[in-house]
């Protein structure tokens, strides 16, 4: 006969992945912040991946069903065996604390943080980072203009993706400019809200999204280094079907509405 107890007990098995994909024990490095906080709850939509794991401090009490919590340590992330990884960069916020029980990644440490992650065993790595650069700390933002993707790349991962900023985003800092050229300098930054929407820098939800479909896909893409340019995300802040986008960039077919798509390595 058939119980509330077998009813109970059958809700809280993990669900089996979709026919096709593999099980994944995927881990966020960079849990905090808006993009963080996205890309997790992404990760946890529709349980489509056996483990999703966060770096995070041994305090950590996670709120969201089926987010596991991994202390960065050695003997944590060896229990947890991920085999993709995000490294999320976002600025910092301070709300009630939450962000501070997350590991939060610095740009300088990259590529350290992606030679251990190697080390562990995790073989699909995806580089994210904002796409408002106009809103980071410029630490955040230099750091990020100058990332040593070669480095990482030499590495030996199966399939690494860096998500690169949508602008170049200049310092808001002016030191030692005379008032008129501080005021023209403040005027051009204002020009930056008047333009169309398709050119304004996509959203942490986006991003987001984007991010996760690519971790979904990236078990049937081909093996290699790739950067994802910013026209893909603008696309799908335009409405584009965020998997059907995906799998034309990751097979090197024309993206939905033609845009043209573009590689590195």
């Amino acid at each position: 006969m058939f119980t509330v107890q077998d009813a109970l007990a059958a809700a809280s098995r993990p669900v089996p992945p979709a026919a096709g994909t593999r099980a994944r024990h995927v881990l966020v490095v960079g849990g905090g912040g808006a993009l963080g906080a996205a890309v997790l709850e992404q990760l946890l939509s529709g349980r489509r991946y056996s483990r999703v794991g966060v770096l995070a401090q041994p305090a950590l009490q996670p709120a969201l069903r089926g987010l596991l919590p991994v202390v960065d340590d050695d003997a944590a992330l060896a229990v947890f065996q991920p085999d993709t990884a995000l490294i999320v960069f976002d600025r910092e916020r301070h709300a009630n604390g939450r962000d501070a029980a997350f590991v939060r990644p610095e740009p300088a440490g990259l590529l350290p943080l992606a030679r251990r992650l190697h080390g562990h065993g995790v073989r699909t790595l995806l580089v994210v980072v904002p796409h408002s650069p106009a809103l980071l700390p410029d630490a955040l933002k230099f750091g990020l203009a100058t990332l040593d993707e070669a480095a990482v790349a030499a590495l030996g991962y199966e399939r690494l993706i860096f998500m690169r900023m949508a602008q170049a985003g200049a310092t808001s800092n002016t030191p030692g400019l005379a008032p008129p050229q501080r005021l023209a300098a403040w005027m051009l930054r204002q020009l930056h809200f008047m333009v169309p929407q398709s050119e304004q820098p996509v959203r942490a939800a986006t991003v987001a999204r984007v991010a996760c479909e690519l971790v979904l896909q990236l078990s049937q893409a081909a093996p290699g280094t790739r950067v994802l340019p910013a026209d893909v995300l603008a696309r799908a802040a335009q409405g584009v079907d965020v998997a059907e986008l995906v799998g034309a960039w990751l097979a090197g077919r024309a993206l939905p509405g033609g845009v043209a798509t573009r590689r590195r390595w």
